[in-house]
């Protein structure tokens, strides 16, 4: 059976994934890798953190199932872009394709009045924070998404006001995709909903073109 790697988003950790798998009915062979842990100590820009992500996901036998959330649906996205023989299906929740330059730039300013303590509960310190941001303003897979063959599913919550379009897009141009949206709930599905968000990829995962 292939590997699913669970990929958490900018603003949690690994363990934002443990209740979404304590509800899932298949949860074996499921990895969720710490995306700051990855980069062993490299400084958290975009090629950095890309590069290191696959580098993680090569040194996994055979193909794999990728589920990232946010950042980690971006990893995944640009992951299965890049390595479509390494893929054996996709789930992207609350992803951009492309990066939204105006929200990024307001999230910056936010998070410069923010104390570094605040970072602790994230992915990143409050320097890499902003490292990362700077460097993926630049991020469009508009015109490549549709050379995305693998099974794919998208998922958004209704109330993440600004990624529904982006689950709209993808599920109208990546041929294979389905789109469900999450009824009351926002962007972090894996944890404001791990009981729906389990439902949704067990039975997504036990479909027969998955095993």
């Amino acid at each position: 059976m292939a590997t699913k790697i669970f990929v958490h988003g900018s603003g949690h950790k690994a363990t934002s994934w443990d209740k979404t798998i304590s509800y899932m009915t298949n949860n074996e062979d499921i990895v969720c890798p710490n995306l700051s842990s990855i980069l062993k100590g490299k400084e958290a820009s975009y090629e950095n953190l890309y590069s290191s992500f696959v580098k993680y996901c090569s040194e996994i036998d055979g193909q794999i199932h990728l589920c990232g959330l946010s950042l980690g649906g971006i990893l995944a996205l640009n992951f299965t872009l890049d390595f479509p023989k390494k893929v054996k299906s996709l789930v992207l929740i609350g992803t951009p394709y492309k990066v939204p330059k105006l929200a990024f730039s307001f999230q910056n300013i936010i998070f410069r009045f923010l104390p570094k303590s605040i970072f602790k509960t994230m992915a990143f310190d409050k320097k890499d924070t902003f490292v990362l941001g700077n460097t993926m303003k630049n991020l469009d897979f508009s015109d490549r998404v549709k050379n995305i063959k693998c099974p794919t599913l998208i998922l958004c919550g209704k109330k993440d006001s600004a990624n529904v379009k982006s689950a709209q897009f993808l599920s109208q141009n990546i041929k294979s995709a389905e789109l469900k949206i999450i009824e009351n709930t926002g962007h972090v599905v894996n944890e404001e909903n791990p009981k729906v968000l389990a439902e949704l990829l067990s039975e997504y995962y036990l479909q027969s073109p998955m095993v």
